[in-house]
Parts: structure tokens; sequence; C-alpha cells
């Protein structure tokens, strides 16, 4: 097929999906409020999570972790470990197989492979970071090969690491780009703007390093076959890109490795692309036997990056009236050498407000650290901690309602992209939640409002996330028994994957929920460069599905047709509608057939379409995100310090909900990360010698059951006209803006500005 044509069909394609989805006119299972069809089978123990699969004859295997930030192996002594019982190996960089160094990620290419950091594993004696893996230990039990990695004795020629942020910020450069977009960006005489400005304010909002803690730490289970094939679970955000990772890295075909992960006990961004996955493959070929290496909590923090510390500096301009004349937002985050990920903190107000002056820029310092990576909602979590801040002090200094300041500067295109929005109801959402909230009761004088000892204020913040969808491929059948399947290497973290999509199929197909099962999880399903990441997963499938019942709606019509005394003879296409089970005329209820008649009456034992979605073309047309406004209210002890979130509101733009229980989960659940974000938790880091001081839950505070309110969510609900069946992402919207709500809270009613996560009690008293 030529270039020519490939452009013809791909722009066809787009025309014709951007006409308007008959489903949302006729919507049955989708919008409702349908139980997770995974739900029970959680409940009873009955989801195996990765290390919960058995294999013959498993061992086990357990890294040793470098005790230097930087430097190169003298010498490894395993003599006491191989001798322990039931030691299988002791794997380092001198015995262990050659691997390619892993392909680090590339938006413009993900399908070739996921790493978070291009260092070669393990195949040198040269030390990276402090925790970097050393030497693995294989044994016949994993309380044996805990034991004899205990054993093993490293030395080490140390040199002086990078690991101070501070001591680098003078040699903080400016990245080539931050996730393909320029990391500098200026309209205007923003300068100027500012000096001029009836109103300003200019402040630095700091964060601390967070580190992913999903209630699953990192595990897998490797066994190759005698043909060289080779089994892989998993717990990844994508069996896809992971199979093919390893493809890359020990040169092998893709179609020889099958990746499995049918549940992923959350992820968050942290869940794909790190040495752990390789590392138990290569220990599996060393002893010629299944392994599984399934990572300790400390071991996450020692192997696996999380989010940079970052730096933000915010200045706005604004007349008199609240209308903006000038804002200027910087940032400066860590990262390293190997990973070179630059947190697109600067990317919220790219899109947000109205100024006709403005500029963002960024810049990086590299440090001798794991490497760090996406958590839910990089950038734009702790974005719009600094941003929205600043909006909250600008209007105290204007002694302006918070809302109405956002409402004054909303903008009607793109601030810096100049095109239309496909679809933004943000003030209505402020308008929504503001009612349900109660916010026309807040004093707007900080300290006004106490409970005996403690002080009461209420916060607001816009949350924001951009859309995203990747091309997908979907593959459909419909059984003889005219029951449908459908097939896609997605990955399940606990978002409701499977049940959303089975809805949308059930509609899509006019089948009952019941009729259609949904598989996923598998990399030998359809190959195609899926990632659980980016809140794209659903949109991008639903896409994918779509295309594939179109595809097969067609060549069930040209089977039946192919019957001189089928109902569908003289029908075509567009005057078809898919329900009980087949394909009717539209508007009359019985002239049709089921997929079944036509199958069995055609002599077909089943149907199938493969087809994939297409590019995102819609997001070169539009700017699309996501939004909503976030609303809290705190209590702080005017004796202790003791902050408390007693109510959370969130009132959120975000196209079509497919299921209202699934979708309130994920925003409570980015909410709750967002109390953590901002409250207590710290990635403690010793800057003398790069090693992380708190790895585990009982110093590392994520937020427990008290620590968090009831949060109530609402949404307006309307559908996203660019957007497949109208819906935009949600997964990672639900955390931003929610550490600045409560740091407006906290100024409400403290009068203290805290601009620096997280909040403690010495920051209060």
């Amino acid at each position: 097929m030529s270039v020519m044509q490939n452009i013809l069909e791909t722009v066809a394609h787009f025309v014709s999906d951007k006409q308007k989805d008959p489903l949302l006119d006729q919507e049955v299972y989708l919008g409702q409020s349908v139980v997770r069809v995974d739900g029970a089978d959680k409940v009873r123990g009955e989801a195996r999570f990765t290390s919960e699969f058995k294999l013959d004859n498993m061992s086990y295997a357990v890294p040793v972790y470098s005790t230097i930030a930087k430097g190169k192996i003298r010498k490894i002594d395993a003599a006491s470990a191989q001798q322990a019982p039931g030691v299988l190996a002791v794997i380092t960089f001198e015995n262990i197989m050659r691997m390619k160094a892993p392909p680090i990620v590339d938006f413009h290419n993900i399908g070739k492979g996921f790493a978070l950091s291009d260092l070669p594993i393990m195949q040198n004696a040269e030390v990276h970071w402090d925790g970097e893996p050393v030497a693995i230990v294989v044994a016949d039990t994993p309380e044996r090969a805990e034991d004899a990695a205990s054993l093993v004795s490293v030395e080490y020629d140390a040199e002086t690491p990078d690991v101070s942020f501070e001591g680098m910020k003078p040699k903080a450069i400016v990245p080539s780009d931050i996730m393909g977009e320029p990391p500098e960006l200026e309209i205007g005489a923003v300068k100027n703007a500012m000096s001029e400005a009836e109103v300003s304010i200019r402040n630095v909002y700091r964060a601390a390093r967070y580190n992913h803690n999903a209630i699953e730490p990192h595990a897998t289970i490797a066994a190759w076959d005698e043909q060289g094939g080779l089994l892989v679970y998993d717990s990844t955000q994508s069996v896809n890109l992971t199979a093919h990772t390893l493809s890359y890295i020990f040169d092998l075909k893709v179609q020889d490795i099958r990746v499995v992960a049918p549940f992923v006990g959350g992820g968050f961004g942290g869940k794909i692309g790190w040495s752990n996955t390789p590392l138990c493959v290569a220990a599996a070929h060393a002893v010629n036997r299944p392994v599984k290496l399934a990572l300790s909590r400390k071991g996450v923090f020692r192997m696996v990056g999380g989010r940079t510390i970052s730096e933000q500096e915010v200045a706005l301009g604004a007349r008199k009236d609240g209308k903006l004349t000038a804002l200027i937002h910087t940032g400066l985050t860590a990262t390293t050498t190997s990973g070179r990920y630059a947190e697109q903190c600067t990317f919220p107000p790219r899109h947000l407000y109205a100024s006709p002056n403005l500029f963002v820029g960024q810049k990086i310092v590299y440090l001798d650290t794991v490497a760090n990576t996406w958590m839910r909602a990089p950038g734009e979590s702790i974005g719009t901690f600094a941003l929205e801040s600043a909006m909250d002090e600008l209007a105290h200094e204007l002694k302006m309602d918070p809302i109405e300041l956002r409402r004054i500067n909303e903008p009607e295109k793109d601030p810096t992209k100049d095109i239309e929005f496909s679809s933004r109801h943000l003030t209505e959402a402020y308008r929504r939640g503001a009612e349900k909230f109660g916010w026309q009761r807040r004093n707007p004088e900080p300290r006004s409002q106490r409970d005996g000892k403690w002080l009461v204020g209420q916060g607001v913040a816009t949350a924001y996330y951009p859309f995203m969808r990747f091309p997908a491929k979907v593959r459909i059948q419909i059984c003889a028994d005219g029951s449908a399947i459908v097939q896609t290497p997605g990955s399940e973290m606990g978002m409701g994957l499977a049940t959303t999509q089975i809805q949308h199929a059930a509609d899509r197909l006019g089948l009952p929920l019941d009729r259609v099962n949904f598989q996923y999880g598998d990399s030998s399903l359809p190959d195609t460069p899926m990632l659980a990441g980016g809140s794209n997963q659903t949109a991008t499938i639903i896409a994918a599905v779509r295309a594939a019942v179109e595809e097969l709606h067609r060549e069930l019509l040209t089977l039946a047709q192919e019957r001189a005394d089928s109902p569908l003879k003289s029908a075509k296409y567009e005057d078809l509608e898919a329900r009980n089970g087949g394909l009717f005329w539209a508007g009359d209820t019985d002239r049709g057939e089921t997929y079944a008649a036509i199958l069995q009456k055609g002599g077909q034992p089943s149907a199938e379409a493969e087809t994939s979605s297409g590019p995102p073309m819609e997001t070169m047309k539009h700017s699309m995100a996501s939004y909503g406004a976030q609303f809290c209210e705190v209590r702080v002890n005017e004796e202790s310090g003791e902050l408390r979130v007693p109510r959370w509101l969130g009132s959120f733009d975000c196209g079509t909900v497919v299921n209202p229980k699934t979708a309130a989960s994920q925003f409570r659940g980015g909410i709750i990360m967002g109390i953590g974000m901002a409250l207590t938790e710290e990635t403690l880091f010793d800057e003398r010698r790069g090693r992380i001081m708190n790895p585990s839950l009982a110093e590392y505070h994520v937020p427990v059951n008290l620590d968090v309110p009831y949060i109530e969510i609402i949404y307006n609900g309307i559908p996203d006209d660019q957007a497949p069946l109208g819906a935009r992402g949600i997964g990672e919207l639900g955390i931003t803006g929610a550490a600045a709500a409560i740091a407006n809270a906290v100024f409400n009613a403290t009068g203290k500005r805290v601009r620096d996560l997280p909040i403690t009690l010495d920051k209060l008293l």
C-alpha cells in the first residue's frame, strides 16, 4: 500500500470516527454503576496476582543491593553464600548472561520497548546509585535465598557522587525537550508586564521526593522452555511493552515471549521498565528452572524510582479587577543521565489561564540516584500545587473570591496552542461544586473560623490532566451461540478495566453483559503497544472496540446478504443498529437477525475482526483535557499543630462517565494520594551518601483511614464530542489540585502560607 493510500485511509477514518457516536443516544449499560466483574474473586482471594502463581520446580531470587552511590565493584565474595543450604546460584556481573542495555522509552515509538533507564543491567563493575543490584542469589526457598544474600560481601572503589539537589543547582541545564514539548515558552513581553502590574505576587514552592508504594510490591516469575521460548508472569502496567523490552534485551523474537499479568495490585506509573524483570529472566536462564523474584518493600525503594524532588517559582501580575496581565512559572527537577526524565511540572500553566504575557521554563539537574519516573499525574500533580497556591495568594492580595478569580481568567481558546478546546466546562464544575460544598458560607478572612482549640478553614483549587489516547488493536469474535469475546493486552490495576469495557462492548454489540467475555493482561493477545498509564487506557480501548465492532458488523452483514431469504438482504450498514443480540433495521423491533442465526445459516462457526483505532488526530486539532474543582475543609489544632481534613468534595468535568461506581473509586484514590502528598508522604534522602533513609511503610507515611474523610464526588457528565464515546481520562485527575486545595485551606484556617510540602506540624506551630 502506498504512503498516499495510508494517509487517505487515516484521514477517512478520522472523519468517520468524528461523526456522532450513535451509542450515546441508545446506551443501556453505559453510565450505569455496574459492580466490578472481578470484585467477587478479589474479595474471596481467588484473583491471582503475580506472586501467587505456582510453577513446578520453582526457585527464588533475592537481590543484593549496592551500598555506595557511585564507583566500581572491586571484589565480590560469594563463597559463603554459594555454600549455604539450598543455594542454586549466585549471579554477578562476572557470570550473568549477556544482555543488551534496555531501550529507554520513546513516546514516538513506544512499541520498541519501555525502560526507564538505558544503563546496562548488571553487565559490568560500575555502580550508578545506592541500591543498584550488584548480585542475585537463587535458592530453593525464599527464606534460604534471603539468608544467603546477606552473606554476599562486596568491596567497592567508591567515587564522590552527585546526590545533593541543592548542591547541583548551579549546574542546572535546560533539557532538549519535556515530553516532546519545548522546555521554554514565552508569549508577549512578560517582564515588562510584571513590572507594570497593578497587583503582583512571586513565590517559590517546593515538593519532596515521593516513592511508589502500591499494595503489591513488584514481582516476576520467569521460565524458559526447551525451545528457547520465555514465559513471564509480571506485575506490569503493560504486558505488551514488557514483552518487546525483553525481546530487545535478550535478542529474542517477540513471538517467543509471553508476558502475563491478569491482575496488578496498583501501579500509578511505577510498574514498568525496571531491572527486576530482566534480572529474574536472567536468573531463570542461569539455573535452568523457573525463578520467582518478589521485591521486598525495601527492595522497591532501592530499585524502583519515584517522583523527583522539585522547586518551582510562580509570579502572577494582574489588574485590580483580577484580570491576569502576566504569568511566569519556572521549575527545577532532578533526573539521571541514564533516565533523562524531566517531570513536566510547568505544563499546567500552558493551558489553564488566559494571560496576554506568559513565560514557562524548566531546568533539570543530574543526580546519581535511581532514575525518577512517572507517578500518578506526573508533572501536573506538583505543577498544580504551585500554580493553584499562587492563584489563591493572588486572590487574597486582591481581596477577591478565589473561584471568581479563576472565572475571570478562564480562556476562550488554549492560551499557548491557540486552538479550540474540544470541550471545557470548568466554570460549571466550579459552580456545581461550590453550591454542593457550601462555599458561600466560607469566611475569607484567615483565622476567622474556630471550633474550640481547632482553627477551621476551606480551600479550593483547579484539577487538570491532559487527554491522551494511543493507537490500539482489538480482536472481537462472535461465537456460534451469539456470545462475544473481546481481546486486548490491556492491564487491570484496580481501575475497573474489564467492567467498563464489557459495558461498552455489550452496548456496542447489543448483547447482555453476561454474553460478553473480556480477555486482557496477556501479550499473546493482539500485539499492540498498550500502556495502562497517562489515563489513556479506557478511551484507547473504547476507540479500538468501536472500530473492531464496525468491521465485524460489516462482515456479518455481508455474510447475511449472501442468502436471499435474509431480512437484511437490502440493508445498507447505515440502516442498521445492534440490539437483541444481532443486527436489526433501525426503528423496526422485529426486522433483523441475531448473530447466532447469521452464523448458523451462513455455515460459519464464528466471525472475527481485528482492527486498530488509528492515531489520535483529535488531539492535533483540539486542546483536550479533563478538569475539576477540588474543595476541602481543614481543622488545625492551635496548640499542637495537628491537622485534620474532615470534608472533601471533588467536582469534575471529564466528559462521559462510563461507570460512576468505578469512576468515583478512581477519583477518591487520586484525592487520597493528594492528601498523602500534602500531609504525610516524603522520601527522606541522605544527601551525603545518596541513600533513602525511610524505605518502609513504617517510616514512609501514607494516609490511613483516620486521615481520610468521606470524599464526595460529582461530575458534569457532558460528553466530549472529540473523545471516544465522549469520555476523557480520570485515573490521574483526582490527585491534581488536591495538595493546593489543602494548602489554601490551611492558610484560610491559620493565616500561615505553607509552600514546602509536606505540611507537617513544625510548619504550623
